[in-house]
């Protein structure tokens, strides 16, 4: 998996913003922002540590700094910036390596134990089904549009999207989502409420989707089927 130099970059700042030792927490606590140029430093800390840390694991914090500041100052560096790119992205690899086989392990056992349980049916493809409530309308094709409501969790429970949430249905053609979604709505009638658990190859796959889905990641989503368009 590569990445780019900048996003390598800004994962640096990010984990040298953030990451402190224990022993600076209360240096840290103590930071003075009495100007404009202080507090736009001590902002930029936050923000990067906000939106790109949470990506990456633990490090050497000391090697870090001093990595920064020599490229910052044009000091000599221990190595070149294509090693440190190439270095990058080999962590990043086996962090992603890690998580995909955690993922892939934690799902296989989840749908093991959710396919024994009373009303779940399970279809060839591997999707996994329950029958919340009935409706008695009509049932789509995989070319229709369709209307829902859903809610969409990890299997530890962690909401990453929800219609209901957002206080309105969501409609899409029937043939232009996951998989599990195509295959899944399609046994629903008009009215009906189903909760699915979607393997990892009926959903996002190898690489997942974004920072809220990651690889080999198994899927529930309650869905509400309410209408059919055309």
């Amino acid at each position: 998996m590569k990445l780019k130099l900048t996003m390598l970059i800004v994962a640096a700042l990010a984990i040298a913003a953030c990451e402190q030792k224990s022993n600076d927490s209360a240096a840290a606590a103590d930071v003075m922002l009495e100007t404009d140029e202080q507090r736009y430093s001590y902002g930029l800390g936050m923000l990067i540590g906000e939106r790109v840390l949470k990506q990456y694991d633990a490090i050497d914090y000391d090697l870090l700094i001093a990595g920064m500041k020599a490229q910052h100052q044009n000091q000599e560096t221990q190595i070149t910036l294509e090693q440190a790119t190439e270095a990058l992205n080999k962590h990043m690899e086996s962090m992603f390596a890690e998580q995909s086989a955690a993922n892939k392990a934690r799902g296989e056992e989840f749908l093991a134990a959710n396919a024994d349980k009373e009303g779940v049916s399970v279809t060839d493809s591997g999707l996994q089904y329950s029958v919340i409530s009935t409706g008695d309308g009509p049932k789509p094709a995989a070319t229709d549009q369709v209307t829902v409501h859903y809610r969409g969790t990890l299997i530890d429970g962690t909401e990453f999207d929800s219609s209901y949430s957002r206080g309105e249905p969501t409609s899409f053609r029937l043939n232009e989502v996951i998989p599990g979604w195509t295959e899944g709505v399609q046994l629903m009638n008009v009215g009906s409420k189903y909760r699915f658990v979607i393997p990892y190859d009926l959903a996002y796959g190898e690489r997942g989707a974004g920072g809220a889905i990651g690889p080999f990641e198994t899927l529930v989503f309650e869905v509400e089927l309410i209408e059919i368009g055309s």
